[in-house]
Order: C-alpha cells, then structure tokens, then sequence
C-alpha cells in the first residue's frame, strides 16, 4: 500500500467532495473511510483510476451519513426541546437499532463507536474525542466493525451494558452544546427504563435528568461558559431534579450499585445545595472513590482530584493531581484551578492559557483564555 500516493490524493479528493455540495467536516469524515477502505482493498485488488475510486467511494458515505443524519433529524424533531417527567409516549425503531448495533459479534467499543456514527449522528471526530483517542484510529475502528457486520443475521441483539453506553455518550454530546443529542438520549433512556427492570438503566435516567435540570445555566447570554459554581440556582429545573432523585433513590435501594448511579448520587449532592459553599464535598469524594473503584476511569480520578481540592483544600487536590497522566484531557485546566485556589496566580494564569490551547471546542477555549486574562489583570494591577 502507497501511504504517499494516498496523503497525496486526499486534499483533490476532498476538494471534490466540497464542490459537489458536502460541508468540509462531513466530506473529511467521508474521505478518512475512503481512505480506510482503501488500506483494506487495494493491496489486494488495486485500482486502475486510485482518485476516481476514493472519490466514488467517499461520495458513497458521504451519502449514506447524510441519509443517516436527515433520518436522525427527523426523529430529534418529534421530540420536544424538553423532555416531560414521567413514561415517554413516543415509540419508534430507534431503541431496537440501537441494539442491533450492539451485536455480540463485535466488542463493546466497536458497538459503542458504530452506534454513534449510524444511528446517533455524531462524527468520528467528535466520537474519538470521547474515548480519547486519535481520529484515524476511531475511522479504523468503525470501518471494521461495518466489516464485522456485514452478512451478520441480526437475531442476536447487543447487551443492555453496551446500549446504555451508547446512550451516555449522546446524551453528553448533546449536552456539551456540540449538537443538541440531550433530550432525544432522555427520550431513549425513557423508554428503555420502561420496558426493563434495571437499576443501571435508572441510574443513567437519574443522571441525565440531574444535569439536564441545569442546562439553561450552563452558559450566558453572550454563549460563554458559566461554572457550576455561579449558576443561578434559582432558574434550575426543580421538577427534573425532583424526578431524578426519585428514581435514583428507588435504583439504590436495590443495592446494586453500578457506575451510572454513582455519577447520579454525586450530581444530586449537587442540586441539593442551596449555594455552592453549602455543597457536601466530602460526600462527594466518597462517592468519586466508589465511581472510581467501579470504573477505574482516569477522568474520573481528574474529577476526584477537583473534589478533594474542595474538601480537604487545594494542595490536597494538586497532590491527587499529580499522581495522573498530565496528557490527560484538561488535566491543564484542573491544575490551573487548583493553583489559584492555593494562591499561586501566576502558575495559575500560565496554564489556564495552555489549557485553552488544548480545550476541545470553542466555548470552553474561550471560557479558559478569559481566565487567564482575569488573573493577568489582577496581576498586572
């Protein structure tokens, strides 16, 4: 395989692909499955035009994305922008799809990442930012698990594991503001809470109610960020924090706790504080400790880390910090935070400009270059 011939078809290829009408991030997805496909087809049946064929195949899943995406808008439509307590009415294919995707020929996160991309709409840029990972290794991944699935009879739906996964990725896509995935994840999670008794599954229903309860104060009128911190309390969703913490509650009585219902306990500590001084951070660090027992996550450590900055001050906090990979994503921002906690401005202002640098959207760069500035200016004054 020529990887040279390859890198230098790509920029004619996705030319190409813009002048027939594709937006430049959907024809740069369609191209890096081309390019997939080719790594797996051409050593062995080489083709006699290699750009005519990259750009027959990427015109292909470019329009099979956009189908993709229009059906996915068609189902986001029927939905309203926020979503009423109780059953959700609503029945489609939708659920059942995401079963199907999560075939137990393929492993948890090649159903994860394919679920993502064919039913829930999200780029394989935005997918690989979830798992951290590199986008090209994200395309692989996907492509084989298209491969893996074709020919496959579709008698033997996925685990209930790998769904909730799925629905919890898009959830938190929706509710980063990247795409607006949050109510139609809840629509989802509703109905799936309803046809099967399961604690997890109440545990993610729990969880999305408890954060979607604040989404009106996650950011300004001018679309900045705005820090749990000081959001305005008083314009929370009282109804979906109520709700959230019943069905968490009746999920914990069960005793059989899993990682949803413990992201859950810690959002409701949370939205049971009247101020942020009042928030039981201690509570929360034991709950971040059997989250990370369950998990073994290192964003979940980072997170500890934040909370123990709370609870037992900021040195505490830069100690549970520096035990983590620092490449880890806003590893930067957590220590910037903590620094100027501990009074250290001037570290402080240092890496909240570097985490801005590394912030994976917009709004959060902007969130991070603002607070640099603030404490640049404190310092200058």
């Amino acid at each position: 395989m020529d990887e040279a011939l390859l890198r230098s078809l790509t920029p004619g290829v996705l030319a190409i692909l813009v002048r027939r009408g594709a937006d430049f991030a959907a024809a740069e997805d369609a191209v890096q499955d081309a390019l997939v496909e080719a790594v797996r087809v051409w050593p062995a049946d080489p083709p006699r035009d290699a750009k005519g064929w990259l750009v027959t195949v990427a015109w292909r899943r470019f329009l099979d994305a956009t189908r993709a995406d229009a059906s996915r808008r068609r189902r986001e439509d029927r939905v309203e922008e926020e979503p009423a307590p109780g059953p959700s009415p609503a029945v489609d294919d939708t659920l059942q799809l995401y079963f199907l995707c999560a075939h137990p020929s393929l492993t948890p996160s090649s159903a994860v990442a394919l679920t993502l991309r064919a039913v829930g709409g999200l780029t394989t840029r935005q997918i690989a930012q979830a798992y951290l990972v590199p986008e090209a290794t994200m395309a692989q991944r996907i492509s084989r698990a298209k491969r893996t699935l074709s020919g496959v009879r579709f008698d033997q739906p996925g685990d209930v594991a790998t769904v909730l996964r799925v629905l919890y990725l898009v959830f938190n896509e929706g509710y980063s503001g990247d795409v607006d995935l949050a109510a139609e994840a809840i629509r989802l999670t509703r109905q799936l809470a309803g046809a099967i008794d399961h604690p997890e599954v109440a545990g993610l229903l729990a969880l999305m109610l408890l954060h979607h309860a604040r989404r009106a104060t996650r950011t300004a009128s001018d679309g900045s960020l705005v820090p749990l911190a000081e959001q305005d309390r008083g314009r929370w969703d009282t109804a979906s924090i109520a709700e959230g913490v019943r069905v968490l509650q009746a999920a914990l009585a069960r005793d059989r706790l899993g990682e949803f219902q413990a992201q859950a306990a810690i959002a409701a500590l949370h939205a049971d504080a009247r101020t942020a001084g009042e928030t039981d951070w201690v509570q929360i660090v034991e709950w971040y400790d059997e989250l990370a027992r369950l998990t073994e996550s290192p964003v979940v450590r980072l997170n500890r880390a934040v909370a123990i900055g709370e609870a037992d001050g900021p040195r505490a906090g830069l100690a549970a910090l520096a035990a983590l990979d620092d490449s880890l994503p806003r590893h930067t921002a957590v220590a910037a935070y903590l620094h100027e906690r501990d009074g250290d401005l001037t570290t402080a202002a240092r890496l909240y400009a570097e985490a801005a640098h590394k912030a994976p959207n917009l709004a959060e760069r902007d969130h991070l270059t603002r607070q640099a500035a603030r404490l640049n200016a404190r310092l200058r004054s």
